[in-house]
């Protein structure tokens, strides 16, 4: 690995139970995570459950983890899509709940109209969101809302940076199209 890992000390500070790293990284780590595991998944709930179990593995992972092998971040994001996957594959014979309500993110300034208009606009951008295949789901949030690099996204999913591009581009079409109010799918590979 050419760059050191920016969490290697604080993964073995954890590794020897200093309960000031572990709050460090569960304060550095956990937004992130939630934030994956809800827009794969759609479920808050679920979202914490998966997070939790991320924690789990960490703190029995951090005593013989090896810097050297894979930057933690990158194994902490494997993690928390395998889970996530384990999630998805349970429920796929369930329908699709639905998804909850975000934090609103507008200025609290802003009209009443525009809050709603805004709201409507974020539930449609999460229904169009969960309704893409899981593949095309998790490049998208990758990419846009984890704010991973093409490589880094497709070294996560296992696949090609070009194959990634190519799930980015269906993914694309599909979310306009189920904004449009088509419905319409471009199967995945």
């Amino acid at each position: 690995m050419s760059e050191p890992d920016p969490d290697a000390e604080l993964v073995a500070r954890v590794g020897v139970r200093d309960p000031a790293a572990i709050r460090t990284l569960v304060a550095r780590k956990l937004p992130r995570l939630l934030s994956l595991a809800t827009r794969l998944l759609g479920d808050r709930m679920e979202a914490e459950d998966v997070a939790q179990e991320a924690f789990v593995r960490i703190w029995k992972q951090a005593p013989s983890w090896r810097s050297d092998e894979a930057k933690f971040d990158t194994w902490l994001h494997r993690v928390a899509l395998n889970l996530c996957y384990d999630r998805l594959r349970g429920q796929r014979e369930q329908p699709l709940a639905e998804l909850p309500d975000l934090p609103d993110e507008a200025d609290p300034a802003a009209p009443p109209d525009a809050r709603l208009e805004s709201r409507a606009r974020d539930a449609s951008v999460r229904a169009a969101l969960a309704a893409l295949p899981a593949r095309q789901r998790e490049a998208l949030v990758l990419n846009y809302y984890q704010e991973l690099s093409n490589i880094e996204a497709a070294a996560l999913m296992g696949i090609s940076v070009d194959a990634l591009e190519s799930l980015l581009a269906r993914a694309r079409r599909n979310l306009r199209a189920q904004l449009a109010g088509s419905g319409h799918h471009e199967d995945t590979p």
